[in-house]
């Protein structure tokens, strides 16, 4: 039986007693999803996995999605660098709040980080908790932001023109912008998650670009207030690093960002994208 010591806040706990290195047993699979689902981001310390193992676990927790404009590690087809040299000067990447490919038809459910290089300072990812967040918010709010449909689009970072595209330079990590980035998707802006039912935020400002039947200057206006309520400190939780150690977080009900702090340290993890469960 695994043990799952919760982190203190909203969202977060540290998973021990399961060796991920090794296929995991369905019952102790189910014990694993269980926890995830409940506390949103899972933390696995010294796990040390290789990449097949990575792979693997990524498959028992659902399968492979989407990551379109990621270059995958040599030799790999569904594991990306998040790399940084100790000597780059580039900015960092993801240093915003966002929610993994939410602008995909069908957003993926989780994402895998496996530490693979890992600085002795700095370096920490937040994560905030997006179903306290709305639940902390009064009913007529509650009431209105359910009838808003989000417009999501990579374009901002993943265009040509965009964040990390042909101006972005001395960058280590292999991202491959492109001019799909320029297409748009619907969410709702509130969701229902699909396996736990609970309500939040789906999403924030810079994947979401926009507010169906609203002027650009309102929804700019909206989702900058939103954000501000979206990421309170009270909503966070503030992951630290340690070598070895795997973590999996739950798209559809946390943002998350990564922190620098580690100026003249290397640091990589390798990723994987877990796939939405098949619509029922």
């Amino acid at each position: 039986m695994i043990k799952v010591d919760p982190s203190g806040a909203t969202c977060g706990a540290s998973v021990t007693g399961v060796d991920l290195s090794h296929p995991v047993e369905p019952l102790v699979l189910a014990e694993i999803r269980a926890a995830w689902l409940a506390h949103k981001v899972l933390a696995f310390p010294e796990q040390n996995l290789d990449d097949d193992a990575l792979e693997r676990f990524t498959l028992e927790m659902g399968g492979f999605g989407d990551d379109p404009f990621f270059e995958p590690i040599p030799g790999r087809t569904n594991i990306a660098a998040i790399l940084r040299e100790k000597d780059e000067k580039s900015p960092l990447f993801a240093e915003n709040w966002h929610s993994d490919w939410s602008f995909l038809a069908v957003p993926p459910s989780g994402t895998c980080l496996s530490a693979i290089d890992i600085p002795p300072v700095g370096g920490d990812t937040l994560f905030v908790n997006q179903t306290a967040a709305f639940a902390a918010l009064p009913d007529d709010r509650k009431n209105y932001l359910r009838t808003l449909t989000a417009i999501h689009s990579a374009r901002g970072a993943y265009s040509p023109d965009g964040f990390y595209g042909k101006n972005d330079k001395g960058r280590s990590m292999a991202i491959r912008p492109d001019e799909s980035a320029m297409a748009t998707q619907t969410h709702p802006l509130i969701i229902n998650h699909p396996e736990t039912g609970e309500e939040g935020f789906f999403s924030c400002a810079g994947y979401i670009v926009g507010i169906e039947g609203m002027s650009d200057a309102d929804a700019f206006a909206l989702l900058t207030e939103l954000l501000e309520w979206q990421s309170r400190d009270d909503f966070v939780y503030r992951h630290k690093w340690q070598s070895g150690m795997l973590i999996m977080w739950d798209n559809r009900c946390v943002l998350h960002k990564a922190t620098g702090g580690y100026e003249g340290h290397r640091r990589e993890l390798h990723r994987t994208t877990i796939a939405a469960p098949p619509a029922a």
